[in-house]
């Protein structure tokens, strides 16, 4: 009875907290929130859901899902006032006729748990148990929670968001987004739900785990991924790097998880990855190149 009360308290108290937090502004389109979603998986997260410019409830949108849902669109609101500005680059390309139009769910992080919640959970099997711990002690990560997130994702939020919103519901067009950690959860969840999810875009993908160079936690990841990459006939990824401050860390993994999405049958329209030099570990920057991802994953088919 005690732990279900603090339970019920601590619920409540996100809850409450969360209550408080103002509403992004956009330049183009607009934002309708999902306050506090309640999950049985995770903690409650606001979720932000874009919709595009000359939103028609009679038209099927795909839809993508992006992670760290706070920075994504004013940087007024997020903590280092920086932002993605996703309603501003997508929007400019719906107008330009570049991408397709869609909706954009953005899903708050849990904040302290972020990582726990993104660190791909089956990958750290492979991690030797002392590593494990280390990175566990490391990170500060009470558990591993990646496939409750999943869980949230697949069985909570998507259904929510198809009972709101007219998304088309196919694998095809539902998609993920994410930078950092997020790339690695974006990427965990399509190997994971290749059935829902039919495309990730992976920005800045945090291979290391930790904030220092290290070969162990790439190594797990890559070989979960040698088994567990989905079929590239029906799946698409793109993937990218900067080169300064934390970024400097990835190119040596991303070139090496190049080879192996390769060797995997990842090639042409079906994979894409970029480097960007001078860039940096920050919204600013991954704004910048936003276009290019998001051109992979909407790009208006050719009659």
């Amino acid at each position: 009875m005690h732990r279900v009360l603090t339970a019920l308290f601590l619920q409540w108290i996100t809850v409450t907290a969360l209550a408080a937090d103002p509403l992004p502004s956009v330049v183009s389109g607009r934002i309708e929130r999902i306050a506090s979603l309640s999950s049985q998986h995770v903690s409650a997260r606001h979720i932000d859901v874009w919709l595009p410019p000359d939103f028609d409830r009679n038209h099927q949108y795909p839809v993508v899902y992006m992670h760290d849902g706070q920075a994504l669109f004013d940087p007024s609101v997020n903590w280092n006032k920086q932002a993605w500005q996703i309603d501003r680059v997508a929007g400019q390309l719906i107008q330009d006729g570049q991408i397709e139009p869609a909706i954009i769910v953005g899903i708050w992080n849990a904040g302290a748990l972020r990582a726990a919640e993104f660190l791909p959970q089956q990958a750290m099997q492979f991690l030797p148990a002392a590593k494990r711990q280390s990175l566990m002690q490391t990170r500060a990560l009470p558990e591993l929670m990646a496939d409750r997130y999943l869980k949230f994702l697949v069985e909570e939020l998507k259904p929510e968001i198809e009972r709101r919103y007219p998304v088309r519901k196919g694998a095809a067009s539902t998609m993920l987004m994410g930078s950092s950690m997020g790339g690695l959860i974006s990427l965990y969840a399509m190997s994971e739900y290749p059935q829902v999810f039919g495309a990730a875009a992976c920005l800045s993908t945090h291979w290391t785990g930790t904030f220092e160079q290290n070969a162990s936690v790439p190594l797990a990841l890559f070989q979960y991924w040698s088994d567990k990459l989905p079929d590239p006939a029906s799946h698409r990824l793109y993937m990218d790097y900067g080169t300064e401050t934390l970024d400097a860390l990835y190119p040596v993994h991303q070139q090496f998880f190049d080879v192996l999405a390769k060797e995997k049958g990842y090639t042409g329209e079906h994979y894409l990855s970029r480097a960007f030099p001078g860039a940096a570990h920050t919204e600013t920057d991954w704004s910048v190149r936003l276009a290019v991802p998001l051109r992979f994953l909407l790009a208006k088919q050719k009659n």
